[in-house]
């Protein structure tokens, strides 16, 4: 397993997996460790949650950088990361007691209530795109409401996946009760095959998402699945351009384009199409490649090689269905995994770039001719993570927002992931919900307790 960097090509450092009986090994220890973890005071384990947010916080700087050199996320959008995490280790420390509190029920018995208790051993599956934030995201409930966690972390940041580890070991956390699992893709199914294996989370792709709930169903285990988005981001004719256009490259360009909620389809009124255009045009002509790890530099890498390629044969099948690239459109030559900054427009709800998820700097806009149709286009794709809407009539937005099949819609204001605010999606996007009180109770038994 290799850690190689993005930005130049160069193996940063190659790591041994785990064999099969090394999994084992370890899932017995993490599952003894949980036995022990399960009868810790909540108060307890909220004191080092806090160590652990005080660990990323003193070790920002080294954290950051290794994000940046695994997979070429902007030095600055690494060190956010890192403070993002810090801040969801907080929030559940301080409410994790709160989330998890009996539940008293006025019914026929003397006393009935609900009472929240640990599972187990969770297995999670994370991609790369964050690969710090998506695993505390899931580690800081789990591990607060009791439970242990074991991580598959994606194969190309090998380094982050032992730098989360050691986070909660050296906050002094119990030694086993979080591990990773340095394994190829094809053993997950075995991990999650053990019976001390209670449940599963995965971030990722549809295809892994399919397979990992088939393996989890046969051996009737919950799953929680955050999958591919291909988020709208719809421009009504009273909207505010200006800023609409500002936070429109941010959105799409975050993590140079690698993210599950970036905005991905940008439906614009023809009122102000050309506009919206000509704007996004000029800012994105500020957008200049450079090396990630300079805090100048305001576009980076793609994260691996076949990323280059995929965006780039998606921007190609959308020009033969009648795409126009108004802006970019190629690979840029030289070392690293660069794609120009791309701003491509057209008309067939087919195209790759609009009908597929997109992974890579690439702004697909599209025209709508009112109201109805912009949401009838949002609403024809098979995914359903988040969006945006952008209207200066707020009630129209909440009306509106209410008819938008997704986890989420933020109107005037970018997508994004808030541990104050349950994050998920509906049909392809996946299923279950993490951060805020909901995604606490994903992985609890939900016990009622009913006394005569």
């Amino acid at each position: 397993m290799k850690s190689i960097n993005p930005t130049t090509g160069e193996t940063l450092r190659a790591y041994t997996e785990h064999t099969l009986d090394d999994c084992n090994s370890i899932i017995k220890m993490v599952d003894k460790a949980w036995g022990q973890w399960k009868l810790v005071p909540i108060a307890d384990r909220k004191a080092l949650m806090h160590k652990a947010a005080n660990v990323l916080r003193d070790r920002k700087g080294e954290y950051a950088l290794l994000m940046t050199l695994e997979m070429g996320k902007l030095i600055g959008e690494s060190e956010a990361e890192v403070e993002k995490s810090a801040w969801v280790c907080e929030f559940y420390a301080d409410n994790a007691e709160t989330f998890l509190q009996d539940e008293f029920i006025k019914t026929d018995a003397g006393k009935s209530f609900v009472s929240f208790e640990p599972i187990g051993t969770v297995l999670a599956v994370m991609p790369w795109n964050f690969p710090f934030w998506q695993v505390f995201r899931f580690a800081a409930p789990a591990l607060m409401a009791g439970n242990a966690g074991l991580l598959k972390h994606a194969s190309n940041v090998p380094g982050c996946a032992l730098a989360i580890e050691s986070v909660f070991r050296e906050a002094g956390f119990p030694e086993d009760l979080f591990r990773t699992l340095m394994i190829p893709a094809n053993l997950v199914q075995h991990v999650i095959a053990s019976k001390k294996v209670k449940a599963v989370t995965l971030t990722g792709s549809e295809a892994a998402g399919s397979k990992v709930a088939e393996r989890a169903g046969h051996h009737l285990k919950k799953t929680v699945l955050e999958l591919g988005g291909s988020d709208p981001y719809i421009v009504l004719a009273d909207a505010d351009i200006d800023k609409c256009v500002q936070t429109a490259l941010t959105a799409r360009m975050i993590n140079t384009g690698q993210s599950c909620i970036a905005a991905k389809r940008f439906i614009v009124h023809k009122d102000v199409f050309d506009a919206f255009i000509e704007q996004a045009g000029i800012l994105m002509q500020h957008l200049s490649p450079g090396d990630p790890t300079d805090p100048q530099t305001n576009f980076g890498p793609l994260a691996r090689p076949d990323l280059v390629e995929d965006i780039h044969d998606q921007v190609l099948r959308s020009v033969i269905l009648g795409a126009k690239v108004i802006m970019g459109g190629e690979k840029i030559d030289g070392k690293g995994c660069y794609y120009q900054p791309t701003l491509i427009t057209g008309d067939s709800l087919e195209m790759p770039i609009f009908k597929e998820e997109t992974f890579g700097p690439v702004m697909a806009v599209i025209k709508a001719g009112d109201d109805k149709e912009a949401i009838d286009m949002a609403n024809s794709s098979k995914y359903g993570l988040g969006g945006s809407l952008w209207t200066q009539d707020i009630e129209k937005g909440i009306s509106l927002a209410r008819q938008i099949e997704t986890g989420s819609i933020f109107i005037n204001g970018m997508t994004k992931s808030d541990p104050r605010l349950p994050f998920g999606g509906i049909k392809h996007s996946g299923y279950g919900r993490e951060l805020s009180h909901y995604g606490i109770k994903e992985f609890v038994n939900i016990k009622t307790i009913w006394v005569g």
